[in-house]
């Protein structure tokens, strides 16, 4: 039987953290995709990220999962349950890739990442937190890795600030080529039923209308030709 989504609530965490992040294009293709197939009342996606930390603080990311979530302009709720099984599932398949942080869609950090971030500090030790704009919100992917700080005042925790690390996307060319196509294509739903059949009808139209055109142009012709 399911659990209810679970409240996420602000805690500090500490400890030091990667130095830097590498993310697969598997991962940027299964983030947009996801994106495009998100419900209708949702905003943005989350998921976890799956890889592991290299020796030299390199977070490696090969994988990814969406989380079912919701946010308000205070709190957020996300699917823990959901979240544990699919990662069990992970694991029985390749056990090497471990949780490494979350991605969310849009631009930059927003108001209810401090608390989803807070939730995969308690996950696993220092994860990154990447964003994807989907959008494209100035005419390119802006695609950024961060990790969280706290900002503190004496023995007092005030806040969790988050700070931008390098971010190296690793794309062979065909990849490249794919993820640039991908940026003119983009849509941002999945069209419905009727929003389908209704773009289907439109170019049926078309077609349909060029044929009578071209059936036309060769009546003439054959005119033309039994009268000379």
């Amino acid at each position: 039987m399911a659990t209810s989504p679970a409240l996420l609530f602000p805690s500090t965490s500490s400890s030091s953290s990667p130095s830097s992040a590498r993310v697969e294009a598997v991962v940027l293709f299964n983030i947009c995709d996801s994106y495009v197939r998100r419900p209708d009342q949702a905003d943005r996606v989350i998921g976890t990220l799956l890889g592991s930390l290299l020796p030299d603080g390199t977070v490696h990311v090969r994988n990814s999962y969406v989380v079912p979530h919701s946010e308000s302009a205070d709190q957020v709720a996300i699917d823990i349950e959901y979240h544990h099984n699919m990662y069990a599932s992970h694991q029985k398949v390749n056990p090497k890739e471990v949780i490494v942080g979350w991605f969310s869609t849009g631009f930059g950090v927003s108001g209810g990442s401090t608390l989803i971030h807070d939730f995969y500090s308690r996950e696993v030790q220092n994860p990154i937190h990447l964003t994807v704009d989907t959008g494209f919100t100035r005419g390119e992917a802006s695609i950024k890795a961060y990790i969280s700080s706290n900002l503190s005042l004496g023995d007092r925790h005030l806040a969790a600030q988050f700070q931008e690390i390098p971010l190296d996307l690793r794309m062979i060319e065909a990849e490249k080529a794919g993820f640039e196509i991908l940026k003119y294509t983009m849509v941002e739903k999945l069209p419905n039923d009727l929003e389908g059949m209704e773009s289907s009808m439109e170019k049926l139209y078309i077609l349909i209308d060029e044929i009578y055109k071209y059936v036309d142009d060769v009546v003439v012709r054959i005119s033309h030709a039994e009268f000379h």
